[in-house]
């Protein structure tokens, strides 16, 4: 057998083919992209927009500004992960509001090597049972993980409203 020898121009055809070749077999098509992709939907229940209205304006009194905040479509028993990213020294607050008719109310948060930095639980009947708030002031920079999650045997499909924000210096 003898070896094949390539001319320069052959060379680089077959780099462009094996690059081209590579791409395609790595990035997924639209088609099969969407549809391995879940997408969190949003909800609309106007209690909880009024709450989230009215701990907004009582959180800026005191010098914190929004950085992120979302209704999702939540399912009872299920917790939905929310990733934010976190800068080190800075003062955070976190809120969740859950369903009114809710039971149970809980909400962990993890950092970077998930390990369990906060854990805040309520129940129906507590003080302001459908909200957990809390600060936290992360060590590093990076990313953590929020999980809220809401029991409700009376309904399935809840939502659910988070926040972050950060104290203003």
């Amino acid at each position: 057998m003898h070896p094949t020898i390539l001319n320069p121009n052959q060379t680089h055809m077959k780099t462009l083919y094996l690059f081209f070749a590579l791409a395609f077999l790595l990035l997924p098509g639209k088609d099969a992209h969407s549809q391995n992709v879940i997408r969190q939907s949003a909800c609309n229940d106007p209690y909880i927009l009024h709450q989230a209205d009215s701990i907004k304006q009582e959180l800026a009194k005191q010098g914190f500004i929004i950085v992120k905040e979302a209704s999702m479509a939540m399912e009872s028993e299920y917790e939905m992960p929310v990733i934010v990213p976190l800068t080190e020294g800075s003062w955070y607050q976190f809120v969740f509001i859950g369903d009114v008719t809710s039971k149970l109310y809980e909400v962990r948060m993890y950092d970077w090597d998930e390990k369990q930095v906060a854990y805040q639980k309520k129940q129906w009947g507590d003080v302001d049972g459908n909200v957990i708030s809390y600060s936290y002031i992360p060590k590093l920079s990076e990313y953590h993980m929020m999980k809220p999650v809401q029991v409700n045997k009376k309904k399935k499909n809840l939502c659910g409203y988070v926040m972050l924000l950060k104290k203003v210096k």
